[in-house]
């Protein structure tokens, strides 16, 4: 990622002073007195330092203080033109690092920047007294002054860029890291595989997983609504080409699942017109992705998009999807004796067929399943029994002629 540059909130234009030799002398002699006392008031009055300070850290943060103080004085002295009001590389380097240590901390840059500006107080209080006692003007304690916290906005401008330069970079790194699990969660990587690729994402396992696709425009509401361990891939996930303009989400539950969290869940998607896998243990849950995925291409092929769908009530639905072409072989070779009749014949009896079928030959039910009278279901399945015979009582023709026509709509083309 390209650094950002710390100067945008700078101050214009810095007044044109330069301290001379001498008081440049003296106040080096006082940086250690000056670092000291700036260290102990952000101590006491930043609270969320008063521990991370304490210690070693304490004397490296009063060097790092003496490091910013020296390289003002090296500035604020130079005759070389200079802008003091810039500070050199390795105060600037120094105070981008705080700043990416802050990130890393999990902090926000409130305490830091409050840090700054006590310590600009503290330190410009101690530097004027020895300002004024080497017989400054007040004009040029003001001029001295503006150099002073200019430097120090400088300095706070750097901590920030590092602070947002290593949020968005970790943030960056920690999503190809997810992307990465995700992939190898969906494309069946061996189990220690999968461990450490969630140990690089700094991602702790659930008790489950649950695959749910749903239109892309839904993603964000839904994310809001679920476990923040749920992962989305935004890399390509294979085989969610066959259906476009969805996207899949791997929701996680922290406990084990049930069947009132399974109906939670559903109950949350409600309206988002999406497709839900069923709770699978984490390792397992491409399994999920593959149920879900089947419906949904099953669906879009029969209906067009759902309208929300749980794959837990539709088994069957699923099974007969898995290999179409097997299942139009199957229900091909099942009606070829009806094909030399009149078009409208073969319509009329594959319905009352598959509606004899399900209905177990009550023919009272066939009938108001039909909207015809229960005369005409026995005229047609006589006209079945003169084509097929004794095999529709045949357990092993039942059972395909039912597998066959379960899912077929006679009259769709």
């Amino acid at each position: 990622m390209e650094r950002r540059t710390a100067n945008a909130g700078a101050a214009a234009d810095p007044p044109d002073f330069q301290l001379s030799a001498e008081i440049t002398a003296t106040l080096r002699t006082q940086l250690p007195h000056i670092a000291e006392q700036t260290v102990a008031a952000v101590i006491a009055k930043v609270p969320s330092y008063a521990d991370a300070w304490s210690g070693p850290m304490e004397e490296a943060i009063r060097d790092a203080v003496q490091l910013a103080l020296g390289g003002f004085l090296t500035l604020a002295g130079s005759s070389g033109g200079a802008d003091p009001g810039t500070p050199a590389a390795p105060a600037t380097e120094a105070a981008y690092a705080l700043g990416q240590g802050e990130a890393r901390g999990g902090r926000s840059m409130d305490a830091l920047l409050a840090a700054y500006r006590i310590g600009a107080r503290v330190a410009w209080r101690d530097m004027a007294q020895t300002s004024v006692a080497a017989g400054l003007s007040a004009e040029q304690i003001g001029a001295f002054s503006e150099l002073v916290f200019a430097y120090i906005d400088e300095l706070s401008a750097a901590s920030a860029a590092g602070h947002t330069d290593e949020l968005e970079t970790t943030g960056q790194v920690r999503r190809r890291h997810l992307d990465r699990l995700a992939q190898a969660l969906l494309s069946g990587a061996p189990a220690d595989a999968v461990v450490a690729a969630a140990e690089r994402a700094d991602w702790t396992p659930p008790a489950s997983l649950t695959a749910i696709l749903l239109p892309e425009n839904h993603v964000r509401a839904v994310l809001h609504k679920v476990d923040t361990g749920s992962l989305q891939p935004t890399e390509d996930v294979p085989g969610l080409d066959a259906v476009e303009g969805y996207r899949l989400l791997l929701v996680a539950e922290s406990t084990p699942h049930t069947a009132s969290a399974h109906r939670r869940l559903t109950t949350l998607l409600v309206g988002h017109d999406a497709v839900v896998g069923p709770a699978r243990p984490w390792l397992d849950v491409a399994t999920s992705y593959r149920r879900a995925l089947a419906l949904l291409i099953a669906r879009t092929r029969t209906a067009g998009a759902p309208a929300g769908l749980d794959t837990d009530d539709h088994l069957v639905e699923i099974l007969l999807a898995a290999d179409p072409d097997a299942l139009r072989d199957l229900r091909a070779r099942l009606l070829l004796p009806l094909t030399d009749l009149r078009p409208s014949a073969t319509l009329k009896l594959t319905e009352t067929l598959r509606s004899w079928l399900l209905h177990q030959g009550r023919r009272d039910d066939v009938a108001a399943d039909l909207f015809i009278h229960a005369q005409t279901v026995r005229y047609r399945m006589g006209q079945l029994r003169e084509v097929y015979g004794s095999r529709l009582h045949d357990p092993s023709f039942v059972l395909e002629a039912t597998i066959a026509l379960a899912t077929l709509d006679p009259r769709r083309p």
